[in-house]
């Protein structure tokens, strides 16, 4: 039972970084984040996908999300519900803030918007994780439990990525 446990706690840890990562999905669209600005390379310096309005419809789902476990479950790596909550949005904001850095690099390294990139798949769990670090009971960051991240969020987020493209959702399965 204790495994099952530590499986519930993680996967609700993980709930506010995976519906913050998939909302602008749905919540996007308007104007892009960067504002249509272009660095001296020429590139734009995240592109049409990344939007103000995804990028805030997206924290604020997240954070609802957040909120929502933190009051019906308090996780062992918070000391209390207000700390839980506020790591809601802090997960949310870093995944948002972490896919648009994953974005600006695959800018940078002449990958075009809506092709592939090794980086589109981790960036966003490994800045929200990092942000959340100052909050967080360390041990949530045990080498057990960054490697479950990883796998599932590898495994994961290519599969929820081909069901957008399905239903639509998305112009590019990836």
């Amino acid at each position: 039972m204790q495994v099952m446990e530590q499986l519930l706690d993680l996967l609700l840890f993980l709930l506010p970084i995976y519906i913050a990562n998939s909302s602008p999905v749905v919540l996007g669209g308007g104007a892009p984040l960067d504002l249509g600005v272009r660095l001296s390379d020429g590139e734009r310096v995240l592109g049409d996908g990344k939007t103000i309005r995804g990028f805030v419809g997206g924290t604020l789902a997240g954070t609802v999300a957040g909120g929502i476990v933190a009051v019906f479950y308090l996780l062992p790596f918070f000391p209390d519900q207000g700390t839980q909550f506020i790591a809601g949005f802090v997960l949310s904001f870093g995944t948002l803030f972490g896919d648009s850095v994953g974005s600006f690099i695959k800018r940078r390294a002449g990958v075009q918007s809506g092709m592939p990139f090794v980086l589109d798949t981790i960036a966003f769990l490994i800045v929200a994780l990092l942000m959340a670090a100052p909050i967080a009971n360390p041990r949530l960051y045990d080498i057990g439990n960054l490697a479950f991240f990883a796998v599932l969020t590898l495994i994961l987020h290519p599969m929820m990525n081909m069901l957008a493209n399905k239903a639509g959702l998305k112009k590019v399965p990836w």
